[in-house]
């Protein structure tokens, strides 16, 4: 099923969309197979044209577009061509339709709107005044809207339609994706436990799919595993599904974090003491390595230990034995590592102030976990957890994001990553009392404050378009070098075009994997 509302949300989209505005001051709505108009937010209207904007509340001008798309869609069925230009009567200007095309089914329609497609004359314009007069637009909006009505020339109907097809092409491959994954999470969530499953890990972003594959690769291992990511990006979540999903699954899940405590006190938590080993040893103490025995270990923030706990780790690791402080025993123990930092451990090798031999007993597996300034498309999923989160433990009603409040989060980096999104939803949740939906205007300063100074920054497409669309090829393949770990093979097909003709793009754009990686 399609998520019409994802896709205003989309970073391609969204700029493909100004440009289109930019240049043409042209307009882009959705719409699905019977062209009824879809992901449109009420509340929020981002058309460049006042007219558009004024007419596309009402109901019978959605009647009459839904018609002429049904019409165009009936057209293009039969001629097989990629779009289609109309003459929009009931308002006097011109459209032009894209199929969206999902596995040979017709499941929607990428609208531009809002321009002529031939030379707008004395009589046309009359017309569009008389036709927007007739559906109550102000004199004001209608002047105001003539002003914004461009010819779209041959000369620049390729770029214009090459666009706009970009827009019903990343809709596909969207929704493609979507499904495939939830479909392989579903596969996945049948074979494992009940206690803790992947579908707990939110997130359908190509990155998170990759991390959905790699945690299926290893489930049933007993290799170490190093979790490495920002603070707030989950690090803990994947270890517990690493246990929950493994062999070991019915034994302990043991935690620490190893910055809590000094090297005395975290030497005595991970592997015990006896009787009368410090001043307060007043009985035998098991360690957690001998708790977790025959489980999982997850040393949390592992790049905070010092050379000395270093050492004796690293004989856990290698040899499975360890001696409780203050004895001359040695015990084994059975246990998985899973170890997490959001430090860079191999530019701490280098500095001399972690272990080499340790890196590598740790970084048998490596997992790298994504900030979600990396998968915005996210976003949307996890405020939707959030808030029914929040709605269940509260036993109230489910709040509603407003659109405007939703952009402003795609706009925001989120430094602490998923755990700032859950506390942001969570304050919006309390600030908002009864209110069945949350605006704008009630988001913490900084995200407003940065939403605004990014607005600011990206809104300078000006200059020639040849310069802009440079600009938009070289972001999505510099963005798909980075999702697709440099595979040019799989990148090219993705865009449709040849792996020569993507390599020579990489080098005109400067995007070797050695300058973009640092």
């Amino acid at each position: 099923m399609i998520n019409w509302n994802d896709f205003e949300h989309i970073h391609v989209i969204k700029k493909l969309k100004h440009i289109l505005h930019s240049w043409w001051s042209i307009d882009i709505v959705f719409t699905d197979e019977r062209g009824h108009l879809k992901g449109l937010d009420n509340d929020k209207h981002d058309f460049v044209n006042p007219a558009v904007n004024f007419l596309i509340k009402k109901d019978a001008v959605k009647a009459s577009l839904a018609e002429l798309v049904a019409s165009a869609v009936n057209e293009l069925h039969h001629s097989h061509h990629p779009h289609i230009f109309k003459k929009w009567d009931a308002l006097g200007f011109d459209v032009c339709v894209f199929p969206i095309v999902i596995e040979n089914d017709y499941v929607g329609t990428v609208v531009a709107t809002g321009f002529f497609n031939d030379q707008a004359t004395a009589q046309r314009i009359a017309e569009v005044r008389e036709r927007l007069a007739a559906f109550g637009c102000s004199h004001d909006v209608i002047e105001k809207s003539l002003g914004k009505f461009q010819y779209v020339d041959q000369a620049n109907k390729q770029h214009f339609c090459e666009l706009v097809e970009l827009v019903a092409q990343e809709i596909v491959t969207l929704h493609v994706e979507i499904s495939s994954r939830e479909d392989r999470i579903t596969e996945l969530n049948k074979e494992l436990g009940n206690r803790f499953r992947y579908d707990n890990m939110i997130g359908k972003s190509k990155p998170m799919q990759s991390l959905y594959a790699l945690l299926d690769k290893i489930k049933f291992a007993d290799s170490t595993v190093m979790i490495q990511g920002e603070n707030g990006t989950g690090k803990e979540l994947i270890a517990k599904s690493i246990h929950y999903n493994s062999h070991r699954k019915d034994k302990n899940f043991v935690i620490q974090n190893c910055s809590a405590f000094n090297d005395n006190l975290l030497e005595s938590e991970l592997f015990g003491h006896v009787k009368g080993a410090f001043t307060g040893a007043l009985k035998d103490k098991k360690g957690l390595f001998e708790v977790a025995d025959k489980g999982t270990f997850f040393l949390d923030e592992i790049g905070d230990t010092s050379p000395q706990m270093q050492v004796k780790l690293l004989r856990v690791l290698q040899e499975g034995t360890f001696t409780p402080v203050g004895s001359t025993e040695m015990r084994k123990v059975d246990v998985r590592i899973v170890a997490a930092t959001n430090k860079n451990l191999r530019e701490m090798v280098e500095q001399g102030t972690f272990r080499e031999d340790l890196y590598y007993r740790l970084n048998v597996i490596n997992i790298r976990v994504p900030p979600l300034r990396e998968r915005k498309e996210d976003i949307p999923v996890l405020v939707e957890h959030f808030l029914t989160k929040v709605a269940e433990q509260s036993g109230k009603p489910k709040k509603q994001l407003m659109g405007r409040t939703v952009e402003k989060l795609y706009d925001y980096p989120w430094p602490g990553n998923v755990r700032e999104l859950q506390n942001e939803i969570e304050r919006l949740c309390v600030l908002t009392g009864d209110e069945s939906k949350i605006g704008h205007e009630i988001l913490s300063p900084k995200i407003l404050e940065l939403g605004e100074k990014n607005k600011v920054q990206g809104s300078r497409l000006h200059g020639k378009l040849k310069d802009a669309l440079e600009d938009l090829e070289r972001e999505m393949i510099k963005e798909g070098l980075r999702r697709t770990g440099w595979n040019k093979s799989k990148l090219a097909k993705e865009l449709g075009i040849s792996r020569a003709g993507l390599i020579m793009k990489v080098d005109k754009y400067g995007l070797d994997k050695r300058k973009i990686a640092r």
